[in-house]
């Protein structure tokens, strides 16, 4: 979606304060190229939280007024769309426009429910395929 390489990776990891080790990155895409069976681990939880702040930083830039809150793990697929949203400054109504780009139609109030904490009443769990029509909805605005 970005179109980045592994140095770009890199540099938006250590935005936020981790440092890759040697091959770290090109790893998580080497998994994804394998077959099932020969998979390793899934990029991991640690990994991903430093990336989607650092992409915050790399999209929005870094506010020395608010301290780095810190890494919370496990990563959902909610604070993957939260940060997301955060980082290519999305509001309420591109939201929609970014899931119908991606072929997915959402309401309201199902939307806000994505974005509510978790434990409050009306929260709701994104799932994979919501995750999936936002990435492609956003992949397509962003190359488009």
């Amino acid at each position: 979606m970005l179109d980045i390489d592994d140095v770009e990776i890199a540099q938006i990891l250590k935005l936020r304060g981790y440092r890759p080790k040697r091959g770290e990155v090109a790893a998580i895409f080497d998994s994804q190229q394998r077959p099932e069976s020969e998979k390793g681990p899934d990029c991991s939880q640690y990994l991903m939280a430093h990336f989607l702040d650092g992409l915050i930083y790399y999209k929005r830039g870094k506010n020395d007024e608010h301290p780095p809150r810190p890494i919370k793990t496990p990563v959902t697929n909610n604070m993957v769309l939260k940060k997301m949203r955060v980082a290519f400054k999305l509001r309420e109504n591109e939201m929609h426009e970014v899931l119908e780009q991606g072929g997915f139609s959402i309401s309201r109030h199902e939307m806000s429910a994505l974005f509510r904490r978790e434990g409050h009443k009306n929260y709701r769990e994104c799932g994979d395929q919501i995750l999936r029509y936002f990435l492609k909805g956003l992949t397509k605005r962003l190359r488009y």
